[in-house]
C-alpha cells in the first residue's frame, strides 16, 4: 500500500513552533517511527508552504497513490483550490490535524476541505497522522 503524508504551511517548523500546541518533536522524527511502524507500506512525505507546489502533488500523485493524509495548515480554512484538486482525484484523502481545530480561534473552525475528505481527525497531536493512516487503510480495505 502507498500512502502520501501531505503537510502545508508552517508545519515544517512542528518541534519549533507554538511547542504548547504543536509539541517538541519535529515531523521528520515523527515519520521516521511511522514508517518502522507500518514497514509494509510504502509512506512518503511531501510539505509545502506554498498552495500552487500543494495541489501540484495532489494532482501527481491523486491517481496512483493509493491513499493520501493531509494537514493543508492553514489552507484548510482559506483554499478552495486545494478543495477542488481533492474532490478532482481519485484517492481517497483523510484531513488531519495536529489540533483541535474547533477549540482555537473561531476563524479555525470551518474547513473548506473537510468535505471532500472520507473523514477528518483532529487534536491528538502527531498521533493524528497514525489515525490517519489507520483510518485511510480501513477506508481503502471496506472499497
Amino acid at each position: 500500500m502507498k500512502i502520501l503524508l501531505i503537510n502545508g504551511p508552517n508545519l515544517n517548523l512542528l518541534g519549533i513552533r507554538e511547542k504548547s500546541i504543536y509539541g517538541n518533536t519535529s515531523f521528520e522524527s515523527y515519520l521516521e517511527i511511522l514508517q518502522n511502524k507500518y514497514d509494509t507500506m510504502q509512506i512518503e512525505y511531501f510539505q509545502s508552504n506554498i498552495e500552487g507546489e500543494l495541489i501540484n502533488k495532489l494532482h501527481e500523485t491523486g491517481f496512483i497513490y493509493d491513499g493520501i493524509v493531509i494537514n493543508a495548515g492553514a489552507y484548510t480554512h482559506t483554499s478552495v483550490a486545494i478543495r477542488d484538486a481533492i474532490s478532482g482525484i481519485k484517492s481517497p484523502v483523510v484531513e488531519v490535524h495536529i489540533s483541535n481545530i474547533l477549540t482555537r480561534e473561531n476563524f479555525r473552525h470551518e474547513s473548506l476541505i473537510g468535505p471532500v475528505c472520507v473523514g477528518s481527525i483532529m487534536g491528538f497531536g502527531l498521533d493524528s497522522y497514525r489515525l490517519g493512516i489507520e483510518a485511510i487503510t480501513q477506508y481503502i480495505k471496506s472499497k
